[in-house]
């Protein structure tokens, strides 16, 4: 009879850990009879646990300052961090808000100018004086000033502003654009909100806006898509929030650094088992099972499959603890078939890395990330790619 052990990944535990099992052994059994499945929790055991009970965690940002609120309001840092990470996240987010609360505009007189064309003007000046304007957030003014002076939304946002409003706003777009540019480049030098504040301003004011603050305008329209008070909700609970989420990262972490005692539990269970073995391992549950094999020779292990998982990347970056890049796969290691979704960000490739041991399959679930990452065990094409392949 063939086993297959399935090795869970990252942040799993009871009650899932059973609902993930009992799936991923129905959808096998459904295509392949005299199965004998064997589940591997090493969650339990060997996964992250918080101690000391949270010891670690910092209080709420407002217990920190010992102050129940700030002068701009309870939580009016957490919701200008929150607006300007919607900006971040979109540069033109609040140019689509504004141009969205606009009236139709009737037929403009003859001679009229169109609302927008001022700015537009200033704009182009803007983009002429280079990086200058705005040296302290990094380089791409002047491409974020021209791409803004010709963004599609700028004409019907400019008749719903009134011109100060609408160079306000612009000036954040802009500083928004170029903090984006520098995320997406993995800058390690983002400027701190006061930086960015003082910026946005000088900004507004090149754009024809009077000298004043600029947060008041982002926390106002902004986090009408933002949510503030999720936000708030998000600090105040941050306790539990971080308790329930952080066994995902705290399992990676304990496992490169603690990780014999996890693959020795694997190794005694795969013992134990009639040959021929399937490993199967989602995200870590990959790596794990990849660690094992490489570490020492499993003669009833037939065949490997990982999906979703970190394995080639680790190796690549020198990462994996079994095994360092360029070395090759050892002998003794099975078939490998790894299993993942194009837009999965944390399944990666290993035939390019192993060449002729390795066989990467993609499956799409039309899911984007991070939902992408956990669907592989509701993919039926994910299991008939696995029964085909079993031993």
């Amino acid at each position: 009879m063939t086993a297959v052990v399935f090795i869970h990944g990252t942040g799993v535990r009871e009650p899932g850990f059973s609902a993930l099992a009992g799936r991923v052994a129905a959808g096998l059994t459904a295509l392949r009879d005299g199965l004998r499945v064997v589940p591997y929790y090493w969650g339990e055991a060997h996964g992250a646990t918080l101690a000391a009970g949270g010891a670690s965690l910092p209080p709420p940002p407002a217990a920190a300052r010992g102050l129940a609120e700030t002068p701009a309001g309870p939580g009016a840092d957490d919701d200008t961090a929150t607006a300007w990470a919607a900006l971040y996240a979109d540069p033109s987010a609040e140019l689509a808000l504004a141009a969205a609360g606009a009236e139709p505009v009737a037929e403009r007189p003859p001679g009229s100018l169109p609302a927008q064309q001022e700015l537009q003007t200033r704009l182009t000046a803007l983009a002429a004086q280079g990086d200058a304007p705005a040296a302290e957030l990094g380089p791409g003014l002047p491409r974020a000033a021209t791409d803004l002076a010709a963004h599609p939304l700028l004409g019907p946002a400019a008749d719903a502003l009134d011109p100060d409003d609408l160079a306000a706003l612009a000036a954040r777009s802009l500083t928004a654009r170029i903090v984006a540019d520098a995320l997406d480049a993995d800058s390690p030098l983002v400027p701190v909100g006061d930086t960015r504040d003082a910026v946005t301003d000088r900004l507004a004011v090149a754009l024809g806006a009077p000298p004043r603050g600029t947060e008041r305008g982002v926390r106002s329209l902004m986090l009408r898509a933002a949510g503030s008070v999720a936000s708030r909700a998000a600090v105040r609970r941050r306790r539990a929030l971080t308790e329930a989420a952080h066994p995902a990262a705290g399992d990676v972490l304990r496992y490169l650094s603690r990780g014999e005692a996890v693959r020795a539990a694997l190794r005694a269970l795969v013992a134990g088992l009639e040959p021929p073995v399937t490993l199967v391992g989602h995200s870590l549950g990959g790596i794990i099972a990849l660690d094992t094999l490489i570490s020492a020779p499993l003669p009833q292990v037939r065949l490997l499959v990982t999906a979703g998982s970190q394995g080639p990347f680790l190796y690549e970056s020198g990462s994996l603890p079994s095994l360092e890049h360029p070395a090759p796969l050892p002998p003794h290691v099975p078939d490998w078939l790894n299993l993942y979704d194009p837009r999965d960000l944390l399944g990666h490739l290993g035939a390019g890395l192993f060449p002729g041991r390795v066989t990467d399959i993609a499956v799409d679930s039309r899911q984007p990330f991070p939902a992408a990452h956990s669907a592989y065990w509701t993919n039926p094409a994910v299991y008939r790619h696995i029964a085909d392949r079993l031993p």
